[in-house]
């Protein structure tokens, strides 16, 4: 019996396995071929469109080959000192989900970057509004959109406002694909369900008083949303490392770029440098210290992880002979 192969989509993983749509709608739980895994070092992820041999005899498929991506999800990857990981590929939009109670406006530019570094369209969703008043909610709102806006709108979802859920479902064109992004227990599992208006993915059980329950999501999973596009509730990711980052810091803080761009040496640091004009407007009050450290330190991160690519890199060749040392 001869060997099959088909081309798909990966649009679920779970510990480990690709379960790939087949161009016919049939599923298929896959493993990757090893040449795939140990020579190139890739691995299929959601999104992921990819060529699928099917052996006689054989329980699943083999990913022999993934196709270029268009766009890629990817943060550095917690587990190694400098290799990138990606997480999703091939996506229109990212949505950024904070609950509207408990926004934490350091990690929120953190996952701004990340965001504005696919090149896909972002936007911040607050959840759980209807666990927070009014007025607190406005405050809110009105501080994630100083850090947001003008580059990424912001909404606000609640469970019993309806208009609030269709706004977030008028993101999601049909035929297309919108990463959801979050830590855990921020209420992305909910927000899918709203968009479904099915239970389509396991919420956690929530504690009376504050709103907060597990973790439940430990896939990766392309949802279909009646009469819209398509959604991927990502698990809770705790490590928000970056990996070339500089278009999605330069996004995520225009404000301190366009100042960066006024300080009197090209290669200003913003650390000690004289006629530094990020520092002096932190100074004045023209930027808060906190923003200021936040920026520094992701520049500093993506800038440390370049030099260490270069020392390799310095390394490799020595190592090949080809260097002459003087």
């Amino acid at each position: 019996m001869a060997e099959a192969r088909y081309r798909g989509e990966v649009v679920k993983l779970d510990r480990g396995y690709p379960l790939v749509r087949l161009e016919d709608g049939e599923l298929l739980r896959c493993e990757h071929a090893t040449a795939l895994v140990k020579g190139e070092r890739r691995r299929a992820v959601i999104g992921d469109v990819v060529e699928v041999a099917v052996p006689p005899a054989h329980d699943k498929g083999v990913i022999e080959a993934i196709a270029p991506r268009t766009r890629e999800f990817v943060r550095k990857d917690p587990t190694e000192r400098a290799v990138p990981q990606v997480l999703a590929a091939n996506f229109e939009r990212v949505i950024v989900a904070q609950p509207v109670g408990e926004v934490n406006l350091r990690r929120l530019e953190r996952e701004l970057v990340l965001a504005f570094e696919t090149g896909a369209e972002v936007t911040v969703v607050l959840t759980k509004a209807d666990l927070a008043d009014d007025a607190a909610t406005r405050a809110t709102v009105e501080a994630v959109q100083a850090l947001a806006a003008p580059a990424a709108d912001v909404l606000v979802v609640s469970e019993d406002d309806p208009a609030s859920v269709e706004a977030v479902r008028a993101l999601l064109a049909p035929g297309t694909t919108t990463v959801l992004i979050g830590r855990s227990g921020v209420g992305k599992s909910s927000l899918v369900n709203m968009l479904v208006g099915a239970e389509v993915l396991s919420v956690g059980a929530v504690r009376e008083g504050d709103g907060k329950g597990r973790h439940t999501t430990v896939s990766r999973e392309i949802v279909e949303v009646p009469g819209a596009g398509r959604i991927v509730d990502m698990p809770g990711v705790r490590g928000l490392g970056l990996w070339d980052a500089e278009e999605g810091i330069g996004a995520a803080f225009p404000d301190v770029e366009a100042l960066a761009a006024q300080c009197r040496f090209r290669d200003c640091t913003h650390h000690e440098e004289p006629g530094c004009a990020v520092r002096q407007a932190v100074e004045e009050g023209k930027i808060a210290a906190s923003r200021y450290e936040s920026y520094r330190t992701m520049y500093e991160e993506v800038k440390d992880k370049k030099d260490w690519e270069l020392s390799q890199s310095f390394l490799i060749i020595s190592e090949g002979n080809t260097v002459e040392r003087s």
